[in-house]
């Protein structure tokens, strides 16, 4: 199952359905592509960090895409890495490796000496200079195929990186059966010093705990799964890789709908074409929020979008919190998954990829706006993986990966920065002028306690370099 959604979840990100001659940007109408040299986004840095031998056991370095492995702490940024274990059998065959980047360049600060785990660990920090790892080690012997697994909260100093982590074990409701497959996630409010954590106990909910500036573990309990009742057999809708913000105890969640293809006629005609028993579908977008995750939980799931009516694809990817209460959503729609399942199913159906952004406040949708799509019908080039970053002045931008063919039939894979009004609409995008684009990415961002900054830090696979790379850009 997870090699599949891996799979699925990259070719969501790259995925272009036609493409483009340069300079003919897939995105708002009225909104026109910008020269990078006429005040645009600036590249300071490209680098490669780390190559990572594949581990073959359905996760990789940006499987926890939900969260991030890069923070920015004052003039330094560290990430972490994800290491295979030579001669140990997945799935728990990796550990973590803590990087930093500070005047003299990237240094390995510090790996797993012990533990062994299958997924990479998310990352953050707080104002007091604390870097937080939520990692998740495994219970069973070496080579052991999968098994109990007991969540953790490394904590390093970042005046003291190379010093051995305090390892802080999170409050949870009731005994909950974690293993390898965590699907957790992690994010901080950097100005309140909290911290907070999701991991997930198998089709029933996902377990939070929350750990407060005074370094206690202050609120705990779990997000139980909406019904999908409209399912011609009624079950729980397992919601996966949440995106988590915080913000004066204010808690966030964005995620995506993870189970079997519950449609008898779709699931059969996948199996003619996957030749599996099984095919996970990604098409229903949840959102929950807590106004204060001290004093109660989170409230009942909300959909936000869906593609279920044309078995299609999202992809939950950013939140950024204008106020506690006000959020700004980004996910990546395809309107169906398969040209196969079109022709079979939806004949006619334009196939489209587009980027979708909302506003929601108090738990309620304020405003919606599409920031890019392309496909049969619309732009032939088409957007992919992004993620928002905010300047010190509140100015929001996307930072978005767009692909496709030139009419000349030159490949066109690039980087785009999208500046957005306060509404969340398209004020004008700019290329970025890297020399290896990212096809998919995580960012130091506010949700991970990096502070808001003139300076967008990325790391992530980069077309044409080898392993995981960095890139350094400045914004307009």
């Amino acid at each position: 199952m997870s090699m599949i959604r891996m799979a699925c979840v990259l070719f969501a990100m790259c995925a272009a359905v036609a493409s483009a001659p340069p300079g003919g940007p897939a995105q708002a109408e009225g909104v026109r592509l910008s020269d990078s040299r006429a005040g645009g986004p600036r590249v300071i840095a490209e680098e490669t960090i780390y190559n990572p031998e594949p581990a073959n056991n359905g996760a990789g370095p940006m499987w926890c895409y939900g969260s991030t492995c890069v923070v920015r702490v004052g003039r330094e940024v560290y990430v972490s890495a994800l290491e295979t274990i030579p001669h140990r059998k997945p799935l728990n065959n990796t550990r973590w490796a803590l990087y930093r980047r500070a005047a003299g360049g990237w240094s390995r600060m510090q790996q797993d000496e012990t533990g062994r785990t299958r997924e990479p660990c998310p990352i953050a920090a707080t104002a007091d200079g604390m870097i937080y790892l939520s990692v998740n080690p495994t219970l069973t012997p070496p080579d052991t195929y999968g098994g109990p697994a007991r969540p953790e909260l490394l904590r390093f100093d970042a005046r003291a990186p190379g010093r051995k982590p305090d390892t802080l074990l999170p409050t949870w409701e009731g005994r909950p059966g974690f293993t390898e497959h965590s699907y957790r996630g992690l994010c901080s409010d950097g100005p309140g010093r909290s911290v907070l954590l999701m991991n997930i106990e198998g089709h029933t909910a996902q377990h939070w705990s929350c750990l407060n500036r005074e370094g206690k573990w202050s609120a705990f309990g779990k997000l139980a799964f909406p019904m999908g009742v409209d399912y011609p057999k009624p079950e729980p809708i397992r919601l996966c890789y949440p995106v988590l913000a915080l913000r004066n105890r204010a808690a966030h969640m964005l995620a995506i709908s993870d189970i079997i293809e519950p449609i008898p006629e779709w699931r059969a005609f996948k199996k003619q074409l996957t030749g599996n028993d099984w095919d996970y579908e990604f098409r229903r977008l949840f959102y929950a929020w807590s106004p204060d995750i001290e004093k109660e939980g989170f409230g009942e799931p909300i959909e936000i979008a869906s593609r279920e009516k044309t078995c299609g694809h999202i992809t939950n990817l950013d939140i950024w919190l204008e106020k506690p209460d006000r959020a700004h959503l980004l996910w990546l729609e395809r309107s169906v998954w398969h040209a196969q399942m079109r022709d079979r199913f939806f004949p006619g159906t334009p196939i489209t990829v587009s980027l979708e952004h909302a506003i929601i406040e108090r738990g309620k949708v304020v405003s919606r706006s599409t920031l890019a799509r392309g496909g049969e019908g619309a732009d032939p080039v088409s957007p992919g993986y992004a993620r928002f970053h905010a300047t010190p002045r509140r100015k929001l931008y996307v930072l978005a990966y767009f692909s496709g063919t030139s009419a000349t039939g030159q490949s066109v894979p690039e980087n785009r920065l999208i500046e957005l009004d306060k509404t969340g609409r398209a004020l004008q995008t700019w290329t970025v002028p890297l020399k290896n684009p990212f096809s998919s990415f995580m960012t130091a961002t506010e949700r991970a306690g990096s502070p808001p900054s003139n300076t967008l830090d990325i790391i992530g696979p980069a077309i044409g370099a080898p392993g995981i790379s960095y890139a350094q850009i400045r914004v307009p």
